[in-house]
């Protein structure tokens, strides 16, 4: 039977040459759609790390303030904030927050001439751990013992970086670098993932930033937990009391969970996109799969009657007609597989090889899905052929 089906493949090469070439664009449109998917599906399950609910993210800008006298509002508006009904724990962060397109990357590591483990770092104050619910695996975080100025500043690195550097040994004592600035180790946090569900898990770590250093002015952004159901009554009193400590103080308030929703939104267009225009490709190559079908079909009338008066049964005429269209599907696959799995092994795009190796599987069963049930009507067409009808046509 196989022998037969390349045999006829073989006879049509031209025409069937079409349509592998159809099939491997499909393939391959599958697949980038499929690899892009799966990536981010595993993305989208890896933990947070943190918690963004009932977290506001609070904007400060001094104005015409001059910089020796922020601090001294700054220290104020902290303390304003803390003691207001409703607030539960304000900390002091950068402007790499959860859920913003702002992202602050380094190099860690250990040492001169040791590996490298890009990451992303962030300067906190010591509530982080109360305002998003991190994490501590092993040591402690940042306390009163770090605001007086040492050999090393301490720092907080992520299980991730803590792999990355050290392997399967405890990162608690040891030195990480920053390029020319060294940190002691002090804690290690679960993971921190300030990108959103849908960005790659990657090392990460924390700097302290101590209630009176005034070297880091540049930090005014605020994130404050407040208590579940605070509304737009609470933010518009804390935006008055900024306001009260300093006239030309303005301040912007932002929940996460807004934060993180524009933030998918944004992400997900590009895959919706990619989605629509795959869709629409398939959508063709399953009008021309069908097309050509037909068409074969017609002209193949003939052939397919005399093998009816040879004794052939409807049924058998139809698994031949369905036999050839998985054979030709199998032939573009693969071509297709072929050229697709030298993306897992270059390591393109950085995307792990299980993403590409899924993507894969799931793009060579939809193209014999497609395949076969493109082929399902015109097989059931080419076994309905009644054979002296066919024969007197032809």
């Amino acid at each position: 039977m196989i022998r037969h089906l390349l045999t006829l493949m073989w006879n049509r090469k031209r025409a069937n040459g079409l349509l592998i070439a159809e099939m491997v664009l499909a393939f391959f449109v599958l697949f980038a759609v499929g690899s892009l998917g799966v990536y981010l599906q595993r993305n989208y399950q890896s933990p947070l790390g943190f918690s963004y609910e009932n977290v506001w993210e609070m904007q400060l800008d001094p104005g015409s303030q001059p910089r020796a006298e922020q601090f001294a509002t700054l220290h104020l508006a902290l303390q304003r904030l803390r003691s207001t009904p409703g607030v539960e724990a304000v900390t002091r962060s950068n402007y790499n927050t959860p859920f913003t397109f702002n992202n602050n990357t380094t190099d860690f590591d250990t040492g001169k001439g040791t590996k490298k483990a890009p990451g992303d770092i962030y300067r906190v104050g010591a509530e982080l751990p109360q305002v998003v619910g991190l994490h501590l695996l092993a040591g402690r975080w940042f306390d009163r013992r770090d605001d007086a100025p040492g050999a090393r500043s301490p720092i907080v690195i992520t299980d991730l970086t803590q792999a990355a550097l050290f392997g399967g040994q405890s990162g608690l004592g040891k030195i990480v670098r920053d390029g020319p600035n060294e940190y002691r180790v002090i804690g290690v946090s679960g993971p921190y993932r300030a990108g959103g569900e849908l960005s790659d898990p990657q090392p990460a770590a924390f700097r302290y930033v101590a209630p009176l250093d005034t070297s880091a002015m540049d930090l005014h952004v605020l994130l404050l937990r407040v208590r579940p159901g605070a509304g737009a009554a609470l933010e518009k009193r804390l935006n008055e009391q900024v306001r009260q400590l300093n006239a030309g103080w303005t301040s912007g308030i932002t929940p996460l969970a807004e934060n993180r929703h524009n933030k998918l939104k944004q992400l997900l267009t590009l895959p919706a996109l990619l989605g629509v225009v795959c869709l629409f490709l398939i959508v063709n190559v399953m009008l021309g799969l069908f097309g050509v079908l037909w068409l074969n079909i017609n002209q193949r009338r003939g052939e397919l009657g005399l093998r009816r008066a040879m004794g052939a049964t409807s049924g058998a005429i139809s698994r031949q007609i369905v036999g050839e269209i998985i054979t030709l599907t199998t032939f573009g696959l693969l071509l297709g597989l072929g050229l697709a799995v030298q993306f897992p092994l270059l390591g393109v795009f950085d995307v792990p090889a299980g993403a590409y190796v899924t993507a894969m599987l799931l793009a060579s069963g939809l193209l014999y899905t497609l395949a076969a049930g493109c082929a399902l009507y015109p097989s059931r067409l080419a076994a309905g052929i009644h054979p002296a009808v066919a024969l007197r046509e032809e």
